[in-house]
């Protein structure tokens, strides 16, 4: 076992609350609203000199959240087993991993979103190197970060913007062109946190 899977299954089995996208907003109080469940897919390469985080860029032809940096992961549909077969199955979907090819090691709390979703982080860890293909309707492009970098606290932000009446803030951790931030880095925030270093 690398280090790296040491300190993911630590972060794993530490103790902690489930996140949301209410974290920073406490004056601002969650709406009380069905969610649905979902799971992404948290997928990181070990296949390289340094393991290395795979994301998407969504689609802005999309009718919800377009042009938005996001982990591969959707829904939990009817046939899915529960949220890791849903992280599972949409990363094979939206960026061609086959479900064989990812070792997941656990999962992180939920993280609970405006959009109302509850969103399961599955941490998976891929071995083989593997060429992702995005799916054309979907996702724009797939790219990956140094886990380093999302792993450091001191990459991160708190950002503000106007939203349904009110200043939301929001974690970000931008990584060249890509502004990565709201509830994709509210939870690589969440692993960060819990990860020993």
């Amino acid at each position: 076992m690398t280090d790296i899977e040491s300190r993911l299954l630590a972060a794993i089995a530490a103790p902690g609350r489930p996140s949301s996208d209410y974290d920073l907003n406490p004056s601002h109080p969650a709406v009380k609203v069905k969610t649905r469940a979902a799971g992404v897919l948290v997928a990181i390469s070990l296949a390289g000199p340094e393991p290395l985080l795979f994301l998407t860029k969504r689609s802005s032809r999309l009718k919800h959240h377009p042009g938005q940096i996001a982990f591969a992961g959707g829904k939990v549909d009817p046939g899915d087993a529960d949220a890791v077969a849903a992280a599972l199955r949409e990363a094979d979907e939206e960026i061609g991993l086959p479900v064989a090819a990812t070792r997941v090691l656990g999962t992180l709390p939920s993280h609970e979103t405006v959009t109302g979703f509850t969103i399961t982080p599955v941490i998976g860890v891929i071995d083989a190197a593997f060429t992702p293909v995005p799916e054309a309707g979907e996702v724009t492009e797939v790219f990956t970060v140094p886990l380093a970098h999302v792993l450091d606290p001191a990459r991160y932000s708190v950002q503000s913007r106007f939203w349904q009446g009110y200043h939301r803030r929001y974690f970000t951790v931008p990584y060249g062109p890509y502004y990565i931030w709201g509830a994709t880095a509210r939870m690589l925030r969440a692993l960060a946190d819990r990860m020993p270093q």
